[in-house]
């Protein structure tokens, strides 16, 4: 039985995490503040199912803590940690960038130096699609130009990518850097557009189109996203970055219709600026995660969309 950490393990990824290295078998600590950068009782319902588990231990504080990064390492010799706890959102952190900077960068460097105090070999690191900013290639690859951030959030991601090589080089830990794109399906963050837009459409509301509906999003169902982590950390060797993404860009306008049309429902739509920070589009080239990862996403937009949906009408 292996055992691993997993940072963020109440949110909205983590928690998806834990449960897939709970069924393989894995002995698993979660590791989460339980912050208020949204309802809190939505984590509690995201560990729920776990709680009890005999396998799995939850450890409730922060990564920028000393006493909570001891007790998730405490009395366990971790195999690997899955590094998933960020403050997230891009627009937030142009309101508050030195808190995104404390989380993302002390934080990050926090329980890198934890891993190497207690021997651990296998880091992997949840990145962002966000640090490509507006790059005008597409689809973004891996060695592509990343110097350009437009947001805080986007520039404490590509910090951390930086600060997890340094950990590998310095000290030969094995580094998987995941760029996540646009991540949706169930248990989906209440800030991020298709839950917003789902529930604001049930609930017969205006939803907030900020641009025209051109810019296009990479949209990637969780259950893909869990399938690279878990495969990043078994095959990565020294320092890697993978996309993780669908790889078939859909347009803002065409989101909203696919999910109004999923609740039976019309859209209501107020057409706002675009906001500072916002990039144009996102769009993964995954060739090298195919290539060495042997992994591909599965699940079509069209796919993900029913199934979120059909989480969405059975959630409270």
């Amino acid at each position: 039985m292996r055992s691993v950490l997993v940072t963020g393990a109440a949110g909205f990824i983590g928690s998806h995490v834990v449960e897939r290295l709970l069924g393989r078998g894995d002995r698993v600590v979660g590791l989460d503040s339980f912050d208020d950068f949204y309802d809190p009782s939505l984590k509690e319902r995201n560990v729920g199912g776990v709680l009890g588990h005999p396998d799995y231990r939850l450890v409730r504080g922060d990564i920028r803590d000393d006493d909570a990064l001891h007790a998730a390492f405490a009395g366990e010799r971790h195999d690997a940690v899955f590094h998933m706890a960020a403050r997230a959102g891009v627009r937030p952190s142009i309101e508050d960038p030195v808190l995104y900077a404390s989380v993302n960068l002390d934080g990050t460097a926090k329980v890198l130096e934890a891993a190497r105090r207690h021997g651990v070999r296998t880091f992997v690191f949840g990145s962002s699609s966000s640090v490509y900013g507006n790059n005008a290639k597409v689809p973004f690859a891996e060695d592509d130009p990343v110097d350009h951030p437009i947001s805080p959030y986007a520039a404490t991601k590509r910090a951390g990518e930086l600060m997890a090589h340094t950990y590998h080089h310095l000290f030969a830990m094995d580094v998987a850097c995941l760029r996540f794109f646009t991540v949706y399906g169930p248990r989906q963050r209440p800030d991020l557009a298709i839950r917003k837009f789902a529930r604001r459409i049930a609930a017969g509301e205006t939803i907030p189109q900020f641009g025209d509906g051109s810019a296009a999003r990479d949209y990637t169902y969780v259950d893909d996203i869990v399938d690279g982590v878990l495969l990043a950390a078994e095959r990565v060797r020294g320092f890697r970055i993978w996309n993780l993404g669908g790889s078939s860009p859909v347009p803002l306008s065409a989101m909203i219709a696919a999910v109004a049309t999923g609740l039976g429902a019309s859209a209501r739509v107020e057409v706002l600026p675009a906001q500072a920070g916002d990039v144009e589009r996102t769009w993964a080239d995954v060739s090298r995660a195919r290539s060495e990862l042997g992994w591909s996403p599965r699940v079509g937009f069209d796919e993900g969309i029913s199934r979120f949906l059909d989480w969405f009408r059975s959630t409270p």
